[in-house]
């Protein structure tokens, strides 16, 4: 076993002592997505409900090979119905997770965050890609990576602290946030730097809690301590971070797919600030990225509910 899945196995571990978490699997209607959920359940990570047309569902599992008799189906006439079913199912305290199914992103995310029906809560709903990479001692938590596109400072604060509570329920008890810009310096010319520098100074003055915030922060300052001491920089976060905080959407999708195919790293992906957590989980996702998925969703849900977690 390679020391990324020997990362994430005992990331999925930790869970064997709590229930599975109760999750609505919404409009599992290929092999891929279906496969992955029942494997969360025979690992006893999950207890699924099926969330899609019936018939399209039992055909994924045919051509899937796996057994889903003894599931509930909860059977709609399209994705779209799919999403907001399985939102009305959190808010009735049936499922305290959802998880991402063939639909796309949006569709699901749309319904989460319907400001009449949805499960929004005061904070900004955000995703947490939590990496393994083989070169890097520990889990690198990148965020936000999948929903914000463009998010201003208010969304960041968000963003950030949203990263840090799953920091916190995944045993990191002071994690080290490291705020990405092109450059270390503040300039007006850059304002990826300009809500870096602002962020930290919310840090000082209580915005954002239980964090060791600096920024803004170069990648290569940010995470490698060599490029730190050649740079000069005193700081208790560049060359050691646990979260990187990217500037926007793109520069953090090419950043988590550059680790992932040229550093072949391993990566779970988690979406936050609802509710109930949301596991997003992709086709080209592995057998062990899905499981992790899902344990981190269970361990998030165990710290938000004060469950005690091995």
């Amino acid at each position: 076993m390679t020391k990324k899945n020997e990362a994430f196995r005992r990331l999925i571990a930790r869970n064997e002592k709590l229930p599975p978490l109760a999750t609505a699997v919404v409009h599992p209607c290929d092999p891929e997505s279906l496969r992955g959920a029942v494997m969360a359940w025979r690992r006893k990570l999950i207890e699924p409900v099926l969330v899609g047309p019936e018939a399209r569902i039992r055909s994924a599992a045919a051509r899937a090979r796996v057994n889903i008799r003894d599931c509930e189906i909860v059977s709609t006439e399209h994705s779209h119905a799919s999403a907001e079913t399985a939102v009305a199912l959190a808010r009735e305290g049936r499922v305290e997770c959802l998880m991402k199914g063939s639909l796309h992103t949006d569709e699901l995310i749309g319904a989460v965050v319907d400001s009449r029906s949805g499960l929004r809560t005061e904070r900004r709903v955000s995703h947490v890609f939590v990496m393994n990479v083989s070169t890097y001692p520990r889990p690198l938590l990148i965020t936000d990576a999948a929903v914000n596109i463009y998010p201003d400072l208010e969304a960041k604060r968000d963003i950030v602290q949203n990263a840090i509570d799953l920091a916190h329920a995944l045993g990191i008890a002071r994690p080290r946030v490291a705020i990405l810009s092109a450059i270390e310096t503040v300039t007006p010319k850059l304002q990826s730097t300009i809500d870096a520098a602002a962020l930290c100074k919310m840090a000082d003055r209580g915005q954002i809690r239980g964090a060791v915030l600096d920024g803004p922060l170069a990648f290569d300052n940010a995470i490698s301590e060599a490029a730190r001491r050649a740079k000069h920089i005193n700081s208790a976060v560049a060359g050691r971070p646990d979260i990187l905080l990217v500037p926007d959407l793109e520069a953090g999708n090419m950043l988590v797919k550059q680790l992932q195919y040229l550093a072949r790293a391993k990566s779970a992906g988690i979406v936050l600030g609802a509710r109930i957590p949301i596991v997003l989980t992709s086709r080209a996702d592995s057998a062990q990225s899905r499981l992790a998925s899902c344990a981190i969703a269970a361990l998030l849900r165990a710290h938000s509910v004060g469950r005690r977690v091995p």
